[in-house]
């Protein structure tokens, strides 16, 4: 939709968002009307170099030409159903997503938050019904996120999260341990602990890779005790860190993972796999979905891994994630950047905060993004070239230096 065609100026735009729409994110000062590509388009036409991709969502560009065929055929042959038929991409999704990262078994979902609550309840049932009725506790990672819904949000060891202030007493049955410190999860696991249930990079927490010895000796941990693995690959899933998933950086599976963002393409899903075993947990009634594995959806996430995996964009996130983070390096104030691909976190030694940095790249029209007081995150598309760092680290650089004076 143009705003020409709408008979509305851009403020009467905004005016209408203002008076009508509950907010709870930030906006930009400008309306998003097409992209392509690298790129974010206003309504006078004006490009935003984006290295955001609706975090982290548009993986093979914004509006991949092959995505955007693949939703209108479905959309000519049959739009939305309800669970009793089979559908054509819903299936043979389900087929390409278990082969293509070793899993056995997957729920669809609409979203990564609704994701991780399908992969807490999957874990809860099954140690409930296997050891016993309390046999349901998960431990997770201080400063990880995994969403805004009460079993997700109560996953997420940030009890200064806005997500979490203001709901009353969070969802028991979690418990929180220091990510990257293998002996603070042992220590945390009890006799009633089914679970645990980190992300391979942690996103919002700043944008901290897994060492290969903490996530390895958690798989080990749990294999020792009987416990289950859940990996929340909601970020980082689907060739976003130089490989399908992050887990395949570090040689080992997990009983369950959750997946989102990149997988559809820019049209909303999420999915769950599990091993068989495990699966059986979920039986009818014990969860459900009207929109999960929607046909349009499907389709565009079977055009969307199409791309990623013929086009091979894990391998140019690896590329392009190892020569853009050495650049940022060379930034002014720049204390450590952290990067797995092309999820990378850059945190500056605190000369101004990370949300000035971002308004400053948003007035050069670079999109980014703050987290917390210092760190600024980038996860672009995943078709970026040399020539889109070298122009994303000129506009961070003079905003770094136009900041500091």
């Amino acid at each position: 939709m143009k705003l020409k065609d709408t008979g509305r100026t851009a403020q009467e735009i905004k005016d209408l968002v203002s008076k009508y729409m509950i907010e709870t994110y930030e906006r930009f000062d400008f309306i998003a009307e097409t992209a392509e590509g690298m790129y974010l388009y206003d309504e006078k036409g004006t490009p935003y170099l984006d290295f955001y991709a609706g975090i982290a969502v548009n993986s093979a560009g914004n509006r991949n030409p092959k995505v955007v065929a693949a939703v209108k055929d479905q959309v000519d042959d049959i739009m939305h159903t309800f669970n009793y038929p089979y559908t054509i991409p819903q299936a043979l999704l389900a087929e390409k997503v278990c082969t293509t990262i070793g899993m056995d078994k997957i729920y669809f979902q609409n979203s990564g938050t609704e994701a991780n609550e399908a992969m807490i309840k999957m874990a809860r049932k099954y140690g409930v019904e296997k050891y016993g009725p309390h046999k349901y506790n998960i431990v997770t990672a201080k400063m990880g996120f995994h969403g805004r819904t009460f079993g997700s949000m109560s996953a997420t060891g940030q009890p200064d999260n806005a997500c979490q202030i203001g709901f009353g007493d969070m969802t028991p049955g979690f418990t929180y341990a220091d990510y990257n410190d293998l002996e603070s999860f042992r220590n945390a696991c009890t006799e009633n602990t089914i679970a645990i249930m980190v992300e391979p990079v942690q996103g919002e927490g700043g944008v901290h890779p897994a060492t290969p010895e903490f996530l390895c000796g958690l798989r080990k941990l749990c294999d020792e005790k009987g416990m289950l693995l859940l990996l929340d690959e909601v970020q980082t899933g689907w060739c976003r860190t130089g490989r399908v998933m992050s887990y395949m950086h570090y040689g080992i599976k997990p009983d369950i993972v959750s997946m989102a963002k990149a997988l559809g393409g820019g049209m909303p899903i999420g999915a769950i796999c599990a091993t068989t075993e495990v699966a059986k947990a979920f039986t009818a009634g014990s969860h459900g979905t009207t929109f999960g594995g929607h046909p349009v959806s499907a389709a565009a996430a079977l055009a969307e891994i199409d791309e990623l995996l013929s086009r091979d964009l894990a391998g140019n996130a690896q590329k392009m994630g190892d020569y853009f983070s050495a650049k940022l390096e060379t930034l002014p104030h720049v204390k450590e950047v952290r990067h797995q691909g092309c999820l990378i976190g850059v945190e500056f030694d605190g000369f101004a905060t990370a949300t000035d940095i971002k308004h400053k790249c948003l007035e050069k029209h670079l999109l980014v993004t703050a987290i917390g007081a210092n760190v600024v995150r980038m996860v672009p598309p995943l078709i970026l070239t040399q020539d889109d760092c070298d122009k994303a680290y000129a506009i961070l650089k003079e905003a770094v230096e136009e900041l500091s004076k």
